[in-house]
């Protein structure tokens, strides 16, 4: 019997597309008689798609509650800057705040613990540990994990280096202090087909992939002067953390390993192209109503592009190749 992943990307902000998206498939899924909580198997997030995910596998709230908590209020609430020395926020210090993370993640994850993920399902997130330099695979498959509040594994998984102090947590026995996991795993379906097939013991081929981005960054740097750089002009000329974070390497392999026809890949790169003719800026803190609403569109302009095939596979119905990002000369799915 087949399984479906859901594996949603980081993204800062940019995780609006991603709700925006869902909750569109969702409203398709119920006329169906169905709710994408029920047809995912396995639930698997890095830091902005670590909030998504948890959300949805470990409480009860729909889909399209889980998108209207992230709208532009939740978002400034979000990316509140930090108090102290204002002039330089997040070269000397995280440029934000804490407390305003911790306040959204309250209201989009309550008091949900990883174990309570539904019974025959199961949920990972990303996260990476600096006190023994050790990526961090935090999931419900691992019985330790269970009790750890999800308020806790979002708030690790989405502690972005210069943008989220780090985050503290007791895990495997020890005091760990992890940061985000997209330095490592952006895209978490590579660690999401090997830990589902390990977990439900069947074979690649058996299972279904629904993999979401939050856009592919394109703007250019300057080679030329990057020559030049040292670590304060790579942390701000040349968004290191950006480029650490780049997923497209995910997703190849996943594309690669998955059986033609259960892979779909709902992803665009962030330039105006047929269907979408204002795209989002690519910063993951631009939290402006003009770019908010950006966003949105963005996410809509992928439910246009990908929504009856995605409909098809969490269904187990579709018939048709795996799809990749869209190409943005054609404005449509590259076809695989």
């Amino acid at each position: 019997m087949s399984k479906l992943i859901l594996s949603l990307d980081g993204g800062g902000v940019r995780g609006a597309a991603t709700t925006e998206f869902l909750t569109r498939v969702e409203k398709e899924l119920k006329r169906h008689g169905k709710n994408l909580r029920d047809e995912v198997d396995f639930f698997a997030g890095t830091s902005a798609g670590g909030t998504i995910a948890l959300a949805l596998a470990t409480t009860n709230k729909s889909m399209e509650e889980i998108d209207e908590l992230h709208g532009g209020h939740t978002a400034q609430t979000l990316f509140s800057k930090s108090s102290r020395w204002p002039f330089i926020p997040g070269i000397l210090r995280p440029k934000y705040s804490r407390a305003g993370k911790l306040e959204v993640l309250n209201q989009i994850l309550g008091d949900a613990r990883l174990g309570d993920v539904a019974p025959g399902k199961e949920a990972l997130v990303v996260t990476y540990g600096i006190h023994n330099r050790k990526p961090l695979v935090i999931k419900s498959t691992k019985a330790a994990h269970r009790s750890i509040q999800c308020v806790q594994v979002v708030d690790a998984t989405s502690a972005a280096p210069t943008y989220f102090p780090t985050a503290e947590l007791d895990i495997n026995d020890q005091h760990a202090w992890l940061i985000d996991g997209g330095v490592i795993a952006n895209n978490p379906t590579m660690c999401a087909i090997t830990e589902a097939k390990k977990q439900f013991q069947i074979p690649i081929d058996d299972l279904r992939v629904l993999s979401v981005g939050t856009g592919y960054l394109t703007e250019p740097l300057n080679g030329n002067a990057s020559q030049k750089w040292g670590a304060l002009q790579w942390a701000l000329k040349g968004k290191i953390l950006d480029i650490l974070s780049d997923q497209r390497i995910a997703a190849y392999q996943a594309l690669t390993l998955c059986k033609p026809g259960n892979y779909i890949r709902v992803n665009s790169e962030l330039v105006k192209q047929p269907g979408l003719a204002n795209p989002p800026v690519q910063a993951m803190d631009c939290v402006t109503p003009e770019n908010i609403k950006r966003i949105r569109d963005l996410g809509k302009f992928w439910f246009d592009q990908y929504g009856e095939q995605t409909v098809q596979l969490i269904l187990n119905q579709y018939q048709g190749p795996s799809l990749d990002y869209i190409d943005p000369d054609s404005g449509q799915p590259i076809c695989e």
